[in-house]
């Protein structure tokens, strides 16, 4: 990318290069029409020539911002929806979609000092958010709107708009105001260290040729021995995952297990000290009793108490097909340990898969062979164009590495027909120093005929072809949730006039419902035959696709107990200040629901990324299961490809963002109000 002032744009909104202030000088004056925040953000940097561009562009936003809150500070006459509520979303564009673009920087640069840059702006736009939620002038002008007369969502955006500045401490006195910006930096500055640690946090071992028997012969191609023999592993998941999986080497994969369960340690256990301390002074400070408390408020389940229950009810129905799971499982460990009472952690991946092999006649090795990364990318991508009625297609554009795709969405009916509705990146495959999980940020938010949705995905799937970059079913299932989340932001994005609605503005222990119902795509026979292949063109046979779906639902109760603990662990660790000892309290925490015990030397804690972003709340992941099962009964019955279901579902729960309650959207389209019992049948299913 040229240095920022040359710079040009790239995506998603209706500015020229000449509009936008992140491109030239910043404006000196209000314009007689205020420029919208889309026309100053413009598109993001396709690849930052240094730290230094990083930071002027940030510069920029910090000034921008600052200038946009002293011009609605001091707004004069009537508080009105056209003019006072559109500053404040234009302040909310700035500080959330600026945020996710410094998180960008943060999550992919190839060298450390744009990855910081990054991080230090994440920081820098989390204070300028909090500065905004604790004026007093903005609440009182936001409070003095008389929306009497305006629409339904713009009367919900108010009414939450009110509540967070209310939740943020605005009514606090002035010193304990100052005391909570204080606190919410600090928090801001921890949690960006904390994520930080973790991406460069990769550990790798290093193994033996003898230990890697079992692995797939793609693997074992991308694994050639160094000069000393030794084979080099790391704990990025295209290397992790099929060794756990299929090695035979009980050591290597202890070994591994071990290695990845100290990621970030103990440097990251400081940043998570501070972290949860800060966090419970702030709740204290706003007079809760805890930061789960305070962390809950907002969402569709509003307490902990109704948390705890959550988890509670599903775990009952999870637990007896856990143990059934277990059972199996040891069964097949004491054919080579007689007598076992148990097994190792590290074992599981490996009993799972040989289960699957003897009990059910599923050879995940098989399977695999049919996934090579480039067939998966264009099977998710026909899939969403094929349900949803859009075309999907290139997008010439600048980016940051030369392995990341881009594309754009353009819908085929309707009052869009032909038109471009969406915008997005893949960075696909692992790198130092990148981020090491999957997500998808949400750079732009679309606005109605004003501003395109930009998004990019970062993940960490095999790179290459059916030689060296074969993926898992699991890559899969991955790969298409983080897509969900992208067709969620972009259908989300077509009829919103306002920031705070677009996309995925819904409660957040929602978001991860629509992802979740999707991946029940995945394990459809028409729908893997389409682009699951082997090496020579042949589609994956039917008979393979039925035995999948066979084994589908065995370990499902034990996958679903290990994401009771860690839910649980979210929550304990939010209930008060950070206890003595963070990896005996998380190993406690875990042990209450996992049937797996964590190693007495287990770090969890330190790589654990959601006890930042997710807080107390990882929960949704399984809220969002509950919810995704029973929007998916319509599907079943109807059928995976009834199109009039699919675009009813893209009408209803997907189009409207956050422009009505999470459980009003799913009621909408189901008729009736949220059900756990589908969630409970697929428990009880016979496997």
């Amino acid at each position: 990318m040229r240095p920022l002032i040359a710079a040009v744009l790239l995506a998603g909104t209706i500015a020229t290069p000449a509009a936008s202030p992140l491109m030239a000088k910043p404006a000196r004056h209000v314009p007689a029409r205020e420029q919208s925040a889309a026309e100053f953000m413009g598109g993001v940097m396709g690849n930052p020539a240094d730290a230094a561009t990083i930071n002027r562009r940030c510069d920029a936003y910090i000034a921008e911002i600052t200038r946009r809150q002293t011009v609605l500070e001091h707004e004069a006459g009537p508080a009105t929806v056209g003019r006072t509520l559109q500053r404040y979303d234009d302040l909310y564009a700035l500080t959330n979609s600026g945020k996710a673009e410094f998180t960008l920087y943060r999550q992919v640069m190839a060298d450390d000092a744009r990855r910081q840059a990054g991080a230090n702006c994440e920081v820098r736009l989390g204070g300028a958010k909090t500065r905004l939620n604790l004026s007093p002038a903005v609440y009182a002008r936001l409070k003095a709107i008389d929306a009497a007369k305006a629409d339904a969502p713009t009367r919900l955006y108010l009414t939450r708009l009110l509540a967070t500045f209310e939740r943020a401490g605005v009514a606090l006195p002035p010193a304990q105001r100052a005391r909570a910006q204080e606190l919410q930096d600090k928090i801001d500055t921890a949690g960006t260290a904390f994520d930080k640690a973790i991406a460069d946090g990769r550990k790798s071992v290093t193994a033996d040729p003898a230990e890697l028997e079992g692995l797939p012969a793609d693997w074992l191609a991308a694994h050639q021995p160094g000069p000393d023999g030794k084979i080099t592993i790391t704990t990025d998941y295209p290397d992790i995952i099929p060794a756990m999986t299929y090695a035979k080497g009980q050591d290597l994969r202890q070994r591994l297990y071990m290695a990845n369960l100290s990621r970030a340690f103990p440097q990251n256990d400081a940043n998570l000290r501070d972290l949860l301390n800060l966090r419970q002074e702030l709740a204290s400070l706003l007079g809760r009793k805890d930061y789960a408390t305070l962390a809950v408020e907002n969402k569709m389940l509003d307490s902990p108490a109704k948390v705890e229950a959550l988890i509670a009810e599903m775990a009952a129905a999870a637990r007896p097909a856990a143990q059934r799971d277990y059972a199996r499982k040891l069964a097949q460990y004491q054919i080579d340990h007689p007598g076992a009472a148990a097994f190792n952690p590290w074992d599981n991946a490996l009993l799972s898969q040989q289960v699957a092999k003897r009990d059910f006649a599923y050879d995940r090795q098989q399977v695999r062979q049919y996934f090579a990364y480039d067939k998966v990318r264009d099977g998710v991508l026909g899939l969403t164009q094929d349900l949803f009625g859009v075309t999907i297609r290139p997008w010439k554009t600048k980016v940051w590495n030369p392995a990341v795709e881009a594309y754009e969405m353009l819908d085929k009916t309707g009052p869009n027909a032909g038109k471009v509705i969406g915008r997005f990146y893949f960075d696909s495959h692992p790198r130092d120093g990148k981020y090491n999980h999957a997500n998808m940020i949400d750079l732009r938010q679309g606005l109605a005929g004003k501003a395109v949705p930009l998004g990019v995905l970062v993940m960490n799937l095999p790179a290459g072809g059916h030689e060296t970059g074969l993926m898992e079913h699991d890559d899969v299932v991955t790969f298409l949730h983080e897509f969900g989340h992208m067709i969620h932001h972009i259908f989300g994005g077509q009829t919103a006039r306002w920031n705070g609605l677009s996309g995925v503005t819904t409660e957040w222990d929602f978001v991860e419902a629509p992802s979740q119902m999707l991946e029940e795509w995945v394990y459809d026979y028409d729908t893997l035959k389409t682009f699951a292949v082997d090496a020579k063109g042949n589609a994956i046979p039917r008979e393979l696709v039925d035995k999948m779906n066979a084994a589908r639902y065995f370990d499902l109760g034990m996958t679903d107990m290990r994401q009771f603990a860690l839910s649980n662990i979210s929550l304990g660790l939010h209930q008060g200040p950070a206890p003595a000892d963070l990896g005996a309290r998380t190993r406690e925490l875990n042990d209450q629901y996992s049937p797996l015990p964590l190693p007495p030397t287990a770090q969890l804690q330190a790589s654990f990324g959601h006890l930042n972003e997710y807080s107390a709340f990882y929960y949704t992941y399984r809220w969002s299961k509950v919810i995704a099962d029973d929007m998916f009964t319509r599907f079943a019955a109807s059928g995976l490809r009834d199109l009039a279901t699919a675009q009813r579902y893209r009408k209803l729960v997907l189009g409207p963002g956050g422009s009505k309650p999470a459980a009003q959207l799913v009621a909408d389209f189901l008729g009736r109000p949220i059900s756990t019992d589908a969630y409970k049948a697929e428990m009880a299913k016979d496997h």
